[in-house]
């Protein structure tokens, strides 16, 4: 069972959710990417690629910085590359719906993840985590990619908006079958959506769960976003993730965390009741 903190974008935050209790931390690389950091910050292409694989380095550091300070004698986290949807890219908040999809290729979708991969994984990234993917193309587009770097794992983790159906309207087993394809993929589930959501989800898809195969959960604080207003209070109470963390660990959920807007006192609690307190 790993305890994830997520998409948070400094190496001192990182550290702070270490001290909660995360066994994973993420890079800060979710909207980066080498055709981004080319065309808005005006950098050549080497440029680009050294500072994505920096998210890497930073967390790497953060780690060897926790293990030192709390002298745990052995490494005993893992970095996880993060790589957003096409839409992050976008900025446009289309990561919650996918409809850029419609107007792209397998192949092209492929093309502009490659670099990202590469990067990432010349860092030195334990895992890579696909995150808030919102269309079944991209899914399939990421899961032919990852053959092309055998000795690299990942988990793929979509975005949903309701309990049966990711982003783009796919059913939830539909997206999982793609997953499946690949043996790389060793954990499949959402992130970035309400916590009241996952449990139905993986009720969806109980019996395509293997011994090769766990889920992946990281919802939100449950607030929604909106692209022009950012993030809208809750319209109904959502319980906190330590109330719902141990269905999910029922249902076969290997990693259970927080995405946007959980703090490091929910991982805290989340570590408590899972796996008891700090020491």
């Amino acid at each position: 069972m790993e305890v994830l903190q997520l998409n948070w974008k400094h190496k001192d935050l990182s550290l702070g959710f270490l001290l909660s209790g995360s066994d994973v931390i993420t890079t800060a690389t979710y909207q980066a990417s080498v055709e981004g950091f080319i065309q808005h910050l005006g950098v050549t292409c080497e440029h680009a690629k050294e500072l994505l694989m920096s998210g890497v380095h930073l967390a790497k550091h953060t780690l060897q910085k926790y293990m030192s300070e709390n002298k745990t004698g052995e490494i005993k986290g893992l970095v996880a590359g993060s790589i957003g949807p096409y839409g992050a890219f976008l900025h446009d908040g289309s990561e919650y719906t996918g409809d850029y999809a419609k107007e792209m290729s397998i192949e092209s979708l492929k093309s502009w993840h490659r670099p990202q991969v590469e990067c990432l994984t010349a860092a030195g990234a334990d895992i890579i985590a696909f995150e808030t993917i919102p269309s079944i193309k991209e899914a399939e587009a990421l899961v032919q990619l990852l053959r092309e770097f055998p000795n690299t794992e990942a988990w793929l983790s979509f975005s949903c908006k309701d309990v049966k159906c990711i982003s783009d309207g796919s059913l939830f087993p539909d997206v999982v079958q793609v997953a499946l394809k690949c043996p790389q993929v060793v954990a499949v589930g959402v992130n970035c959506c309400a916590p009241d959501l996952v449990e139905p989800l993986l009720d969806s898809v109980q019996t395509l769960l293997n011994p090769d195969l766990s889920w992946v959960v990281y919802p939100n604080s449950g607030e929604e976003w909106d692209t022009d207003k950012g993030w809208l209070a809750q319209e109904k109470k959502v319980g906190s993730l330590s109330q719902f963390c141990e269905s999910w660990r029922s249902h076969g959920a290997a990693f259970i965390g927080g995405c946007c807007r959980i703090g490091p006192a929910q991982i805290t609690e989340l570590r408590r009741v899972l796996k008891g307190p700090i020491e």
